[in-house]
């Protein structure tokens, strides 16, 4: 009996290792670089300058007055949130102030860009704009795949140009070729073809920052696009098949129904801008990949600088993020970084770098608004914006300061399955933002409910041998250091003087399990904060 009972458990085990591999991926070392293509700091301050001038002008003109420089602590926090989707653990929090000051934001930021978790993460933010957030059809699509893909070409640094290429023009097997689930998610169940209007959609906003699809049915009623561009666009993937081998291109042409007729009509590929440099050579999907990166054309730039620094920011710099105005001005800075990334090969890492260099990102997000200025601060840039975290982002927020360890690749297995299956779970309670993740949203009473009495909060603060609260209440010298440590472990900073005051009051004369169950109600008061929720 026992030994069938130890069968049964080792069956269920593994079926839920191979249900969690994304989570129980094996420890990533650090890829193989190109030397020539690291970028040095020196290369960056001249972009850098040229960007923060930008602002420094812009605030002028607004009469706004910018932001003190935030603390070294709640950079380190912002990037973490914005590459991890979680905070900084306290053992990284030690060995960032251990460092010499000079420096040493750069240097953490290099770690990132090396970090497993910061692709996991970026690819699947990524994912969301180039696939959606669904299933999609069964069998011939591999979410997992996709963005295992996605997360080692962000990790190795691949140019986007590159990866761009593989997404529109890829062909073979889903498994195989990952690439091709960009087509694949698309294929319809009654005619098991790949959606041209769909991928159209998704080429638009995604690589060309503009909303095309909005003239699917008829020409925009704002903006210069044509019904016939839209379906121009489409009529790329019209040739598109799906069989044994994969994704492949055939010798099918795209047959819309005519609007007014009702009648199936013929549509020529075309390409709703700078026509001049479609190349014409290569499939059709080769030739619309080519002229979506050929530098010529400036939009892939500005859509993926814009989506990059949302995701640095929580708000793009032209909103909505995927909605770029084909005529009137654009902001400078963003054609300042858009020209940067195209001409440096469209290298991710370093865009990146740029944007957490400049000032803006290490401004202070308190509201200096003044009289003459014309609204708050973090309405023009002049201090950080404060923004909600994500739903992922909380939930890994809440794992990681239970515990004083960083959890990543390296972590014990049954830790990684307990946060794979802990955050998703919480997720899908908390309320996922879908694809339109940047739009502004409001928190919700049962948000706030699930964080209060919620069973993740509930299981990562009680009187655990492994939660943060436990540890620090047996291993803190005094009650001062058990406060500050707290602190650290989950807002990532230190108490102001009157916290302290207060909690130390709250700790005074208490010792055993009393002791134990005041840092619990500690670490519970300090996961439920606002601060706790929003990146600022």
């Amino acid at each position: 009996m026992k030994l069938r009972d130890l069968i049964f458990v080792s069956v269920v085990l593994a079926g839920g290792l191979a249900l969690a591999r994304g989570a129980l991926r094996p420890p990533a070392s650090t890829p193989p670089r190109e030397p020539e293509k690291k970028t040095g700091q020196a290369d960056l301050r001249p972009i850098v300058a040229e960007i923060n001038a930008v602002f420094e002008r812009r605030w002028a003109e607004q009469g706004a007055r910018p932001a003190p420089p935030a603390a070294e602590l709640a950079v380190l926090r912002r990037l973490s949130l914005a590459l991890t989707g979680s905070i900084p653990s306290l053992e990284e929090i030690r060995q960032f102030e251990a460092r010499p000051a000079a420096g040493r934001i750069e240097s953490r930021l290099d770690e990132l860009l090396r970090d497993r978790r910061t692709a996991d993460y970026l690819a699947e933010r990524f994912a969301r704009a180039l696939v959606g957030t669904e299933d999609g059809p069964f069998v011939k699509f591999r979410r997992w795949r996709f963005t295992t893909w996605l997360s080692d070409a962000i990790l190795e640094n691949r140019p986007y140009e590159t990866v761009v290429r593989d997404l529109v023009a890829g062909q073979g097997l889903w498994t195989d070729h990952p690439a091709t689930n960009f087509v694949s998610v698309t294929i319809s169940e009654e005619t098991e073809l790949p959606d041209p209007e769909r991928l159209a959609a998704r080429v638009s906003r995604a690589f060309l920052g503009v909303r095309l699809d909005c003239a699917q049915c008829h020409d925009h009623p704002f903006q210069p696009w044509k019904q016939a561009d839209f379906r121009g666009l489409a009529a790329f993937f019209g040739n598109v098949h799906s069989n044994l081998r994969g994704v492949r291109d055939g010798e099918t042409t795209y047959h819309p129904l005519d609007r007014k007729t009702k009648q199936a009509v013929t549509v020529e590929p075309r390409v709703p801008f700078h026509p001049e440099l479609l190349p014409g050579a290569g499939s059709l999907r080769e030739q619309l990949a080519g002229w979506i990166v050929n530098p010529g054309n400036p939009n892939l730039a500005r859509a993926t600088v814009n989506r990059v620094w949302a995701l640095l920011f929580g708000r793009p710099l032209v909103d909505p993020v995927d909605d770029l105005p084909a005529s009137g001005e654009l902001p400078p800075m963003l054609l300042l970084l858009a020209g940067d990334f195209s001409s440096h090969g469209y290298d991710l890492q370093r865009l990146i770098r740029i944007i957490a260099a400049t000032e803006v990102f290490r401004l202070e997000s308190a509201d200096t608004t003044t009289a003459e200025s014309d609204g708050p601060n973090d309405e023009n840039w002049a201090a950080f914006p404060l923004t909600r975290l994500r739903p992922e982002q909380v939930a890994g927020a809440v794992f990681q300061a239970a515990s004083l360890a960083t959890l990543d690749p390296q972590s014990p297995w049954f830790v990684r399955l307990a946060f794979y299956t802990g955050r998703n779970n919480f997720v899908r309670r908390y309320g996922d933002t879908g694809e339109d993740e940047f739009a502004v949203r409001g928190g919700t009473i049962p948000q706030r409910l699930l964080l209060m009495n919620g069973e993740l909060v509930r299981e990562k603060t009680k009187d655990n041998l492994f939660n943060a609260s436990r540890r620090i209440a047996e291993l803190a010298p005094d009650d001062r250091k058990a406060i500050e440590v707290a602190y650290l472990t989950v807002l990532t900073r230190r108490p102001t003087s009157e916290e302290l005051s207060h909690f130390e009051s709250r700790l005074a004369g208490t010792k055993d399990q009393e002791r134990k169950d005041r840092l619990t109600d500690l670490f519970w008061t300090l996961l439920n904060t606002t601060e706790f929720s929003w990146n600022h």
